[in-house]
């Protein structure tokens, strides 16, 4: 069987930014680098966070190696262990599900960079890493002498060295994969045969357009693309707000219960084409996307299936008993995100629309089960007197009495995680809870209630 491996990049491509300040940090506290802070140093960081390498600023960190000279070398391996506790947390959050599924696919995941080995090691190892290719410096009675052992690991150096490695370890590049976000690893991206372009720089982005290689953002799901650092749902979510929707008024609370960052379930009731609005209108008080679960019919649409797509939506194909858009929420919960689902799958019609008892399925209940982060309930009502389901589109004339929309966030929901038909009725009870009293009563809808809760009629 070929052998093949996953090499990743780290600064703005495995991390947000570069590992060079928090190395330097705690370099500093080890009392190995001057504390002096360099004039500009603040915004040259900034500038290469945004815009990546230069050659100048890698001619710079190729002087390194005579700082260094006479550092003892378990000292560094000292701070940068520290250091590894901290990059760890500045890892993109798509980044670790895709190094998991490289090794489940039986492929050696490598880290290959231009930072120093012993700066880089211990991350590389909390990362579950199995190899790391690097710069080296050369050492002498346990000190850095001011000389590289081997090449300076950059652009073309860079792909030297993992042939070398590829070479002692028989890995096959043609059958590899390679994630970097600089123009400069060009050569290594064209060795590959799986070439992989993370948040790149404005060459590499041309030269990915014009040898098609693939462009992801590793803090994003894939699909989604991103302007200066921006993805389209960010922008889309401006205009839920409530101040500008002005054909309903919006009676929100509870939102302090979305947690403002890691993973956690939205689960809604579902009454109208408008909640998704209405529930845009809560979440953008916490400035965070959210990977919405919606039909494949949507996707299907041409131009709106892009745009979906575009927005970070789960493609769920009903009845097809697929399990891939629960394994595509679980991946966004595992990357730290807010997953939002409606667990009555769709919207109730004819009797059911007034039925007080909301029925669930057992969707939410598994991915809870499964992934044990939090589940926020949340009920919606008067939804439906904006955007009827027997309507094309919604009421937005209506400017002078624009329907109340009700909007409650309620606590995390407790589930047991054995039955999810215990964990389905729970849930649902605690939407329920949510509604306001006229959403308790059992009532006999009118005629013309009934037609406007059904499609097309």
């Amino acid at each position: 069987m070929t052998k093949a491996a996953a090499f990743f990049d780290l600064d703005r491509t495995l991390l947000r930014g570069a590992s060079g300040p928090v190395i330097q940090e705690q370099l500093q506290a080890a009392g190995l680098l001057s504390s002096q802070s360099i004039p500009g140093q603040g915004l040259f960081n900034q500038v290469y966070d945004i815009f990546g390498e230069n050659r100048l600023f890698m001619a710079a960190t190729k002087q390194l190696v005579r700082v260094a000279k006479g550092w003892d070398v378990s000292r560094v391996q000292e701070a940068c262990a520290k250091a590894a506790q901290h990059l760890v947390d500045l890892v993109q959050p798509y980044a670790i599900p895709v190094i998991k599924e490289h090794h489940d696919a039986g492929r050696l995941v490598v880290l290959a960079t231009t930072t120093p080995y012993d700066m880089v090691k211990p991350f590389a190892d909390a990362l579950g890493f199995d190899d790391v290719v690097a710069t080296r410096y050369g050492i002498d009675h346990g000190r850095y002498d001011g000389t590289f052992d081997g090449g300076f690991v950059w652009s073309k150096g860079k792909l030297e060295a993992i042939k070398v490695w590829a070479d002692a370890t028989g890995i096959d590049l043609a059958e590899s994969f390679a994630y970097t976000d600089s123009y400069f690893d060009t050569p290594l991206l064209g060795a590959v045969g799986f070439p992989c372009v993370v948040n790149p720089d404005l060459r590499l982005q041309a030269v990915a357009l014009v040898r098609r290689w693939p462009v992801i953002h590793l803090d994003a799901p894939d699909g989604v693309p991103k302007v200066l650092g921006i993805e389209p749902q960010m922008v889309v979510q401006q205009f839920f707000r409530s101040e500008l929707v002005r054909y309903a008024h919006f009676d929100i609370d509870g939102v302090d219960n979305i947690p403002k960052s890691g993973p956690a379930i939205l689960a809604l009731n579902h009454r109208s084409y408008f909640d998704i609005i209405a529930a845009g209108a809560a979440v953008v008080k916490i400035g965070r996307p959210v990977r919405v679960l919606a039909k494949k019919e949507l996707f299907d649409i041409p131009v709106v299936g892009q745009v979906f797509k575009a927005l970070g939506a789960i493609r769920v194909d009903r009845g097809s008993g697929s399990t891939d858009p629960l394994r595509d929420a679980a991946k966004a919960l595992e990357a730290g995100e807010l997953v939002a689902l409606f667990p009555q799958g769709t919207i109730p019609r004819g009797q059911a629309f007034f039925d007080p008892d909301l029925k669930g399925r057992h969707g939410v209940a598994r991915l809870a089960g499964a992934s044990r982060v939090p589940v926020i309930p949340i009920g919606m009502w008067g939804t439906e007197k904006v955007w009827p389901r027997n309507a094309k589109v919604p009421s937005a004339w209506n400017l002078l009495h624009p329907p109340l929309v009700s909007v409650r966030v309620g606590e995390p929901v407790e589930l047991g995680y054995e039955d999810v038909n215990a964990d389905t009725r729970t849930l649902m009870a605690a939407i329920k809870e949510l509604l306001p009293a006229e959403a308790q009563l059992r009532t006999i809808p009118t005629p013309e209630q009934l037609r406007r809760s059904n499609p097309g009629s």
